[in-house]
């Protein structure tokens, strides 16, 4: 037990040594932006003055070491700053644009999870068999389509040609779940491709796990085959695939640029795009953080799951 709590006190120290520097590393990229964000809000025809103004507004002619340290302090009180564009506080950007994105993030995963997971066990159960061909051949076909093109296919079939789906989600706002046909055909987009990456890992680790000793033992001692691949193959196949899913999950919680922005979901990702567009340096730095943030949290509970199925390679990592 104290060597666990040891090893997560290591990964959380170095966590944070990890979002320290990513605050730093968002800032100094930000501040190095071309442009000025002061001669952006002042207009096509800027007036000196005015510029000077909204720079002292923006505490933009004060030194950047200066700006660093209060913004690094709010955000250990929870404050993000405030927009430049709307003046409005960035933890209500973040906030209307999370619930969008993490509602298409966790009906992803509900549906990857059993879907990549059994498509990966089936085809271990008939390795070279007409299942693993046509399961494995799938995955790679569907794997190598683009995001874009695989969702303005999916457009062009259920919306307009048979009309059975809305193109996008135009006219909801940010309440998708009262509306969940406007879902189906972002899902299918954001499924495609991690569901195939997450079948390949499971189907190669039960492979690997069904041919090993302990598998071959468990088999002479007469234990049924379901309890074979479902209690003792499984636990130690998932442990890479732990890993992939953690890594999804980061990647649909950190705004899917693509899928918002090609279906019109308010969520993160459109937030991000619209801040750059506007050169909203605080929303885009408080953004940069929770996605951090957020990496780092989802990382270290794959490296627990990693070690509770397989302590040995979860201590080494």
């Amino acid at each position: 037990m104290s060597g666990l709590r040891s090893w997560v006190a290591r990964r959380l120290l170095l966590g944070l040594a990890q979002t320290a520097a990513v605050v730093l590393l968002v800032f100094v990229l930000t501040e190095a932006l071309p442009g000025d964000a002061a001669v952006a809000l002042a207009g096509d025809q800027p007036d000196p003055e005015r510029i000077a103004a909204i720079r002292e507004a923006m505490d933009l002619d004060r030194p950047a070491p200066e700006r660093l340290a209060d913004w690094a302090a709010g955000l250990l009180h929870g404050d993000f700053g405030t927009s430049l564009a709307s003046g409005r506080p960035v933890s209500t950007y973040i906030a209307d644009g999370f619930g969008p994105t993490l509602l298409l993030a966790a009906l992803t995963v509900a549906l990857l999870v059993p879907v990549g997971v059994g498509l990966g066990v089936l085809a271990a159960r008939h390795e070279g068999g007409l299942a693993d061909r046509i399961v494995s051949s799938v995955t790679l076909g569907v794997y190598a389509v683009p995001e874009f093109a695989f969702g303005i296919l999916l457009i062009t079939v259920f919306a307009l040609r048979l009309g059975w789906l809305p193109p996008t989600a135009v006219g909801y706002g940010t309440d998708l779940l009262a509306h969940p046909a406007a879902l189906v055909l972002p899902v299918l987009v954001l499924l495609s491709r991690p569901v195939c990456s997450l079948a390949r890992l499971v189907r190669a680790g039960m492979i690997d796990a069904l041919a090993s000793p302990y598998v071959a033992q468990a088999r002479r001692y007469g234990i049924p085959g379901a309890r074979i691949r479902y209690t003792h193959a499984l636990p130690n196949a998932i442990t890479p695939a732990a890993q992939q899913l953690a890594r999804t999950i980061d990647w649909l919680l950190c705004g899917v640029i693509v899928v918002e922005a090609l279906y019109v979901i308010p969520g993160l990702g459109t937030v991000l795009m619209n801040a750059v567009a506007e050169r909203d340096v605080p929303v885009v730095q408080g953004l940069a953080v929770v996605f951090a943030v957020t990496t780092v949290v989802l990382n270290l509970g794959a490296d627990l799951v990693a070690h509770r199925f397989a302590p040995r390679a979860g201590v080494a990592a």
